[in-house]
Formats: C-alpha cells, sequence, structure tokens
C-alpha cells in the first residue's frame, strides 16, 4: 500500500521540488552584504515575475530525464505538463497542488502551503522568514542561492541559479533527505500575459465511486 510520504515524495518528483520536510535547520553563517544584495535582486525579480512561461529539463537522481512546458501565475499558481511518454501532469491552483498521472490512473491532491512551490508562488515572496539562505555562490555569468526550511530537522537544501545579463532564473536543484538531487534546467522562460485561467485547474477525473486520497 502506498504510504501518504510516498505519495509527498511523488509529489515532490513531480512539482520538481520536494516537500518543506525534506529541509534542514542548522544555522548558517550571516550573509555577507555583497551576498545579501543578490538575494534581494533574486527576491525582487522573482516577485515580478507574475505570469511567465516556458520549458523545463528535468534530471532525477539515477539521471533519467523527463521535460515539459511550464507556466507560473503568482499568486499560487502553477501548471507542469510533462511530455509523452510520461503521463504526469502537476498543477497548482492557488491553494492545492494537484497531481495527475495518465499512466497509472492516479490523482493525489496536497496543500499548496505543504510544499516549496508556496516559496516561488506566495503573494509577497520573502528568503528571510522561515528560509535560511545557506550559502550564495556567484559565476561569471549569473549566481546561485542555495536556501533550505529553516523550521525542519532533515537534511535536504534547493538551490536556485539565475543569469545576470538579463536576470532570468535559469533552473533549480534540489537534494532532499536521503541526498538525491533532482535537477531542473528552464530554457527560453518568458514573462506572458493573460495565461488562460483553465491552466491551472485541474479536477480529479476518477468517477466519484473510485476512492480518492486526502488532502
Amino acid at each position: 500500500m502506498t504510504t501518504r510520504r510516498q505519495l509527498l515524495a511523488l509529489a515532490a518528483a513531480a512539482a520538481v521540488i520536494p516537500p518543506l520536510d525534506a529541509f534542514a535547520a542548522t544555522a548558517p553563517a550571516p550573509l555577507s552584504s555583497e551576498d545579501q544584495a543578490l538575494v534581494d535582486r533574486a527576491v525582487a525579480y522573482l516577485q515580478d515575475l507574475t505570469e511567465a512561461r516556458g520549458r523545463f529539463v528535468q534530471t532525477d537522481a539515477r539521471g533519467a530525464t523527463s521535460q515539459g512546458e511550464l507556466f507560473l501565475k503568482r499568486p499560487g499558481k502553477a501548471r507542469f505538463a510533462y511530455d509523452p511518454p510520461s503521463g504526469l501532469l502537476v498543477v497548482s491552483d492557488g491553494g492545492t497542488v494537484s497531481i495527475a498521472d495518465s499512466r497509472l490512473k492516479t490523482f493525489d491532491a496536497y496543500p499548496l502551503m505543504a510544499t516549496p512551490l508556496s516559496l516561488f508562488l506566495a503573494k509577497t515572496i520573502r528568503l528571510d522568514r522561515g528560509v535560511q539562505v545557506t550559502r550564495v555562490a556567484r559565476a561569471a555569468d549569473g549566481f546561485t542561492i542555495t536556501a533550505r526550511d529553516g523550521k525542519k530537522e532533515t537534511a535536504g537544501q534547493i538551490s536556485l541559479t539565475f543569469t545576470d545579463n538579463p536576470m532570468t532564473l535559469v533552473g533549480w536543484a534540489v537534494t532532499d533527505a536521503q541526498s538525491r538531487t533532482t535537477q531542473v534546467r528552464i530554457q527560453g522562460l518568458q514573462r506572458a500575459a493573460g495565461l488562460d485561467p483553465s491552466l491551472f485547474v485541474l479536477k480529479d477525473p476518477r468517477p466519484k465511486n473510485v476512492g480518492r486520497g486526502k488532502l
């Protein structure tokens, strides 16, 4: 029988980020003023990214790759549509993250606040409340911010990578409590306007008499 923890792991993989309980709580060293300035730039960029679309390529800890199209509409909404042969579709409607697998004929739903999608999709982006930035790494063409949830006790982290000119979110990497890393590269992320509201609606397609997972 599939446990709730296993289902949350599936949700994490499908949404390319892990449940909040995959992050650690050891206090990091204070950031330098230069590092804090880069964090502030990232926050301002994400705060201004109200609607966007692009492609993603996901590589899991076993080296398997999948790809698809992503749509973001803050606050609260996102869609990760995986290309065939994957049967996964992940949608956040503003309060709930739903995961449908057409191949396995499964459907599961979880509160948005139970996943780090809430970090990206919040009305107000914050990296200083409940989130600890542990490292800022510079590269020739950008920088990477590594963070974790400051309230949990199991190991794990997420790293967000940005380019400098123009500033763009180009990917993230997630390490879970078992030190397994999933990497995501974003291709052609573009600001969008007037995204179809139906993109962010995903209803359970199963007959009502089929057992449904609890939130």
